[in-house]
């Protein structure tokens, strides 16, 4: 079978690889369609395991399953979760499954950058989930980013009403921005570098956008009746932006980490400040099973309008044009891999 194979940003090779063979309690996917996420493409994260197949965003269709696989049937067009938790630890039963050791260690047969995919046993058993028919494969390929974006905004406990400042507005910035509205926010503000993506936030309903390199706060206020963000949710690994983020928070509210730094990086934190207004420092990372199903029932729902979102479809040959878009940040909301799709 053909893969697209990561060496670093700027060398993505597509290669052969022997079709994945499956055993008991597994299953065979063609892998239809598989989005590039901004994580596959933070080249200090990934290029200490280089080479190796990415892509964990993935719609497809079971044409293989092993003995004793008994939920799902050949046929079956599916989502495939690549971590999962093992639903039994101390951290899972408190509800952090993103913290579990299972969820850290488990994955999926070589990635979704390839024709097919073996979806080892946990996988099956508690990470995979059957799309509805009014989902397609493209916006399978949601689950995983929604999911996580779900769990972020849960575990910052947004209510309706409250006031919202997204800075970054890629795609993670854009769900969050679709979910928002969807669960009933007050006013949601973003920010950005790219006009390119200031002005599709203002597309997908955006109250207003700002330049990250104006005076945020400033701006904020005059958006926002005078006030700071009840919650601020960090979409990008640049430092200034977390920064701004601490300067962005109104009393009360919480700052929402959802993008990482490179290793290293310390924010210093007006401690003192906080202690007085009451302000959260949240971190959230990856997706619970739980959220998973609700980006499926959001998306069937049309509450997440996530095709508009889609700006380029390429063959599994021009993976590597894929992460350069995705690397550049500049006119590309999401790209989608689409391995079957004629060369």
């Amino acid at each position: 079978m053909r893969v697209a194979m990561y060496y670093n940003n700027q060398d993505v090779r597509t290669e052969e690889l022997p079709t994945p063979k499956i055993g008991s309690g597994e299953i065979l996917v063609k892998v239809l369609a598989s989005g590039i996420c901004g994580s596959d493409v933070m080249e200090w994260y990934r290029i200490k395991k280089a080479p190796l197949v990415l892509g964990h965003e993935i719609g497809g269709q079971i044409i293989e399953v092993g003995e004793g696989v008994e939920h799902y049937k050949i046929g079956d067009r599916v989502f495939v979760s690549h971590h999962i938790p093992c639903n039994t630890c101390r951290y899972c039963l408190n509800g952090y499954h993103t913290v579990c050791d299972t969820l850290h260690t488990t994955n999926y047969d070589p990635g979704g950058f390839a024709e097919y995919l073996r979806a080892p046993r946990l996988n099956v058993d508690r990470g995979t989930f059957v799309l509805p028919d009014e989902v397609s494969f493209e916006e399978g390929t949601f689950v995983e980013p929604l999911g996580c974006v779900i769990r972020g905004q849960r575990m910052a406990g947004l209510k309706p009403g409250l006031s919202v400042l997204i800075l970054g507005s890629g795609i993670s910035g854009l769900l969050h921005l679709l979910l928002a509205r969807a669960l009933g926010a007050g006013r949601v503000i973003t920010t950005d570098v790219n006009d390119y993506r200031l002005n599709a936030a203002k597309k997908f309903g955006a109250d207003a956008v700002i330049h990250a390199k104006e005076d945020v706060p400033a701006r904020l206020r005059k958006a926002n009746d005078g006030r700071l963000a009840d919650l601020v949710i960090i979409c990008t690994g640049a430092l200034p932006a977390f920064t701004q983020a601490l300067q962005c928070v109104d009393r009360s509210g919480t700052v929402l980490f959802f993008a990482p730094t490179e290793p290293g990086v310390e924010l210093p934190v007006p401690v003192n400040d906080f202690w007085r207004n009451g302000i959260t420092l949240l971190p959230s990372y990856g997706a619970a099973p739980l959220d998973c199903v609700q980006a499926i029932e959001l998306i069937r729902a049309r509450r997440v309008p996530v095709s508009k979102m889609i700006t380029h479809r390429l063959p599994l040959k021009e993976t590597a044009l894929g992460f350069k878009l995705v690397a550049e940040a500049k006119e590309s909301i999401k790209v989608i891999i689409e391995p079957h799709r004629p060369r």
